[in-house]
């Protein structure tokens, strides 16, 4: 949003359906493998022309993308290590693409989730941090609105909670 003056809201759904190299679907797969479809296909659709439905059973569809509605592509990514480079990029930069292990998350409604297994199993994006004593993740989950906190979820900060360190990754997007 911040390098390129945008507010778009990408529809996690088109990758869950259409990337079929890397992917697999409902059935996890990893960010590398979805920054390389949005290159491939020449960008990705916002979530209003994408909606997200594959969640209510775990089920895809055939791959429905509209090149005439891409808004944005990925140019290039990176790793990011750490905690403290993580919350120093999202303050300055932006979201970060993490992995979590999000094996106890289904019944989560609302606080600062703070225990948690980590062995990641599941991408996500931390859009926001709190990095004061009691501090937590923002973290936006691809399960829709009614899930959590209006579709997010808050993990404690500073504890790599739910394995979210492990793998942290950014884009170099471009507007297409």
């Amino acid at each position: 949003m911040r390098l390129l003056g945008t507010n778009y809201i990408l529809g996690p759904e088109q990758i869950v359906e259409c990337d079929r190299l890397g992917a697999h679907g409902c059935n996890g797969g990893t960010q590398e493998s979805a920054y390389n479809y949005v290159k491939r296909a020449g960008g990705q659709e916002q979530e209003s022309d994408y909606p997200y439905t594959s969640g209510a059973d775990g089920s895809t569809s055939a791959c429905s993308s509209d090149s005439s509605k891409y808004v944005l592509t990925v140019t290039d990514y990176a790793n990011i290590n750490g905690e403290t480079d993580m919350a120093n990029y999202v303050l300055a930069t932006g979201p970060v693409s993490i992995d979590v292990d999000a094996s106890t998350w289904s019944t989560y409604t609302g606080g600062i989730m703070s225990k948690c297994p980590t062995q990641t199993n599941h991408a996500v994006q931390a859009v926001g941090v709190d990095t004061s004593s009691g501090g937590y993740w923002k973290v936006r989950n691809s399960w829709g609105e009614d899930w959590g906190e209006s579709g997010f979820i808050r993990l404690a900060y500073g504890q790599n909670t739910c394995g979210l360190t492990y793998d942290v990754s950014v884009v170099t997007p471009a507007k297409v």
